[in-house]
């Protein structure tokens, strides 16, 4: 028990190291690009470092693979060099026994990043992106593309589809729209144009609204009428509009399994964010994963050249792992993989190839 701390101890601290390495460098590297980026804004120092400290933590969640990995590779090494592997070993410890406390140590720091800095990166991420639309002077308009915004939302007479030249930062102010109503038995009933559309509490509040209907006696033109105010029920809450505009990385991984429900209730595809939360659940396992891949190929003593190959090989399996694991995730963001499949079977993959390569190298 005692070197199971002991090895426990050195490789938080390692990682910790490894850290506050990368932080410091991110942070320099990071600041450089805000002051590049809103140069033209004429932005302030203080402006730049608000912006650089709520980037940073999204940019440590990314690299938190590679953060880990070099952790375990420092470790080992460390380890080997100064013969502490051999001692554990003579006293009849193997290999794999020695391991235990560092993946110990890389599971509780996965659920750590996923239960708390998750959240931490989801929040700091809207507020970046606020801000530097504040900055930029286009905070109130979000370009969504050339074929604009497209919306739907569900109700018990049929579904609305929703097509909007543009939207405010939350999508609750929607510009250039069109509401089109479709009912289960007659398909197409009605088309709203408006200039603009505000979701108020329950309902779609549109301006200079055309209203055509279909299936009656006249044809819709003939039968169309304007309005200079419209209300159209909706099921739609600003939370959802503005989180279904970015990535699923945008929202809590607490709040993912309800925001879910509600995508799949209003009629929207969550096939991204259910393959999202699965990678977020496996990511404790991915990292494990990165501690088993370093130790792999430095936990016997190193000599010579031998040192500088075994960890450009750990490093090099790593990327390539890592490749695979957001490879997977496109294929099942697309649903051509199962989310479950595309989250778990790269990093369950990694452990089992790291375990293979420790078990050959121990017992031949």
């Amino acid at each position: 028990m005692i070197l199971h701390r002991y090895f426990a101890r050195r490789f938080l601290m390692t990682f910790l190291g490894v850290l506050v390495v990368f932080l410091l460098i991110m942070t320099f590297l990071d600041l450089v690009e805000q002051s590049r980026r809103y140069a033209s804004a004429e932005a302030g120092l203080r402006d730049l470092l608000a912006l650089t400290l709520l980037n940073i933590p999204r940019a440590i969640y990314e690299i938190l693979p590679l953060i880990m990995i070099l952790a375990a590779i420092a470790l080992f090494l460390g380890l080997a060099r100064s013969s502490e592997l051999v001692v554990t070993r003579a006293a009849g410890r193997s290999a794999l026994r020695a391991m235990a406390a560092p993946l110990t140590v890389g599971l509780l720091i996965g659920v750590v990043a996923v239960a708390v800095l998750n959240p931490i990166v989801a929040a700091t991420s809207k507020e970046y992106e606020a801000r530097g639309g504040a900055l930029r002077g286009n905070a109130s308009v979000l370009a969504i593309g050339s074929s604009g915004l497209w919306l739907r939302q569900g109700a018990s007479d049929g579904q609305t589809v929703i097509r909007a030249a543009g939207a405010n930062l939350d999508g609750t102010v929607l510009t250039d729209v069109t509401f089109l109503t479709f009912t289960p038995d007659v398909g197409p009933a009605r088309r709203v144009n408006a200039a603009s559309a505000i979701l108020t509490d329950g309902a779609w509040v549109l301006a200079d609204a055309k209203v055509w209907t279909f299936g009656g006696t006249l044809t819709p033109e003939a039968g169309a009428t304007t309005q200079a105010s419209l209300r159209i029920p909706s099921t739609l809450t600003p939370d959802q509009i503005r989180d279904s505009f970015g990535t699923p990385s945008s929202i809590p991984i607490w709040q993912l399994p309800a925001f879910i429900d509600r995508l799949r209730d209003a009629g929207f595809s969550a096939q991204r964010h259910l393959v999202w939360l699965h990678s977020e659940i496996a990511q404790p396992v991915f990292l494990m994963a990165m501690v088993m891949i370093g130790a792999s190929f430095t936990i016997r003593h190193q000599r010579g050249t031998r040192t500088g190959l075994a960890v450009m090989t750990a490093i090099v399996v790593a990327f390539v792992i890592y490749f695979i694991r957001n490879f997977a995730q496109v294929l099942g963001e697309n649903g051509q993989l199962p989310a479950a499949l595309a989250a778990w079977a790269p990093p369950l993959a990694a452990m089992a190839l790291s375990l293979g390569i420790l078990l050959h190298n121990e017992d031949g």
